[in-house]
């Protein structure tokens, strides 16, 4: 059987790669270069970047420690190459890669955007033409766009990474992970950035105390914060930049900034797929609809990863990926556990979370919290701001949830994702002997905290 995969990211490497396992003639078809978003617009450059802006907040602590240096300067232009060279070389290096072609995968790269010619052919852009038994769909997304004047004026999050120098001033519109991330890495090169989300509150899927406790820590830094600020009207270029205007209960604003970045989210490029020409539909919120194994409207089209609108995060892609793939094939497989896929950021200060909020829980679960002041490792690194909450059911005393912000988050909620997903009661946590002093022992505080109480 005849297997295209379109999209090499996470979600399309593991499906070619499951295909090939289950004996298929898998072809991956993608319209940049190897490794998607993720190894060169997404996580690969950006945690480049936060890198970055970590080692230029920690110069400025080395003094704590009696080690005496000069300013920080960044050269952004000699950054930039760093990224494109740590990029080239998990490129280059990518493990999956190998893997592919050992298992006979046939990988078309630099091959333009795909669409649709009927429900089992496949064009690109630059000519190549595909027909298969099975498609998978891993196209990933395109930066939304908002039915706003002036809109197209606004740069993407892509646009920002590839600046030949730091601007002075930003506007970012967005307060989720992407927006958190811009704002953040900029904020720490020097950018006066303003950071503008219309919700209530910026990480709206988040608990509110996590919520409340990053737009604190980025207020500290400097960085303004505005929620629910309003209606924004239209967006207008001036000599130097860009203009925001915006409405609320009391007339007309307007704010300036020497770029404005649009992080509101994420939309699939239907258009330029021509699903119709297959019989694939999309679902109310404009994304691929699928099942949970991947399956698409039509019967031998699949979809995965960020394209069907889910969680749109790398390791969410590789599971999807597997599964969409094992049913193309006709091959059952345990549908993964959503709400156990860890979320969170690189940004300061870090945030990240597995399982149930508080909300989500219910007021019958017992949460505990932990203070980073109050936590070894943190003091020894004078990283003490933050926190961390752990979430229990009561009967059962397994853990529905974790939340942390501060230093090293997101370290500390995989091990609690580990824990969760072996169903350890939290007694099992308490007494686990985990290495000392490390940022996991806030959640090993946690832990017998949440034991004492259920005695």
């Amino acid at each position: 059987m005849d297997v295209l995969v379109i999209g090499a990211g996470p979600a399309g490497v593991f499906a070619a790669l499951r295909a090939a396992d289950l004996g298929a003639r898998a072809t991956l078809v993608t319209s940049g270069a190897f490794g998607g978003m993720a190894a060169n617009d997404g996580p690969v450059p950006v945690r480049t970047l936060a890198h970055a802006a970590r080692l230029m907040r920690e110069v400025r602590q080395l003094e704590d420690y009696g080690i005496h240096v000069g300013e920080p300067r960044l050269d952004y232009p000699a950054l930039l190459a760093r990224v494109r060279a740590v990029v080239e070389t998990v490129r280059q290096s990518s493990t999956m890669r190998r893997q592919l072609e050992a298992a006979g995968v046939r990988v078309a790269e630099q091959a333009g955007a795909a669409r649709f010619l009927d429900e089992r052919t496949v064009e690109t852009a630059e000519g190549m033409r595909f027909a298969a038994d099975r498609i998978i769909l891993c196209t990933g997304g395109t930066s939304r766009k908002l039915p706003i004047p002036g809109f197209q004026h606004l740069a993407t999050h892509s646009d920002a990474w590839s600046l030949e120098a730091v601007p002075e001033t930003m506007i970012v519109l967005g307060a989720g992970a992407t927006g958190l991330q811009v704002a953040s890495i900029f904020g720490a090169f020097g950018t006066k950035v303003a950071l503008y989300e219309t919700g209530p509150r910026i990480m709206p899927g988040e608990d509110e105390d996590v919520s409340a406790a990053v737009a604190e820590g980025y207020r500290a830094r400097g960085i303004d914060v505005h929620e629910a600020f309003g209606r924004i009207a239209r967006f207008e270029p001036t000599y130097d930049g860009i203009r925001m205007v915006y409405e609320d209960g009391e007339g007309e604003h307007a704010v300036e900034a020497a770029l404005a970045v649009s992080a509101v989210g994420w939309a699939t490029d239907a258009e330029g797929l021509n699903l119709a020409a297959a019989g694939v539909t999309l679902n109310a919120r404009g994304f691929i609809g699928v099942d949970g194994e991947g399956r698409t409207s039509a019967p031998h089209i699949y979809a995965a990863g960020d394209v069907t609108g889910g969680t749109m995060l790398a390791p969410r892609a590789m599971q999807d990926g597997f599964a969409a793939a094992s049913a193309a094939l006709g091959v059952e497989t345990r549908a993964a556990a959503e709400r156990l896929v860890p979320v969170g950021s690189f940004t300061d200060p870090e945030y990240a979370r597995v399982g149930a909020t508080e909300a989500e829980a219910g007021e019958g679960a017992l949460v505990t919290r932990a203070i980073f002041a109050e936590a070894t490792r943190p003091i020894i690194d004078g990283r003490t701001a933050g926190f961390a909450k752990l979430i229990v059911d009561r009967e059962t005393k397994r853990m529905l949830g974790c939340a942390v912000v501060g230093e090293r988050a997101v370290d500390i909620v995989q091990v609690a994702a580990v824990a969760m997903a072996a169903e350890m009661e939290v007694d099992d946590l308490a007494h686990f002997p985990l290495s000392f002093p490390t940022y996991a022992g806030v959640l090993a505080q946690l832990a017998v905290k949440s034991a004492h109480a259920l005695r």
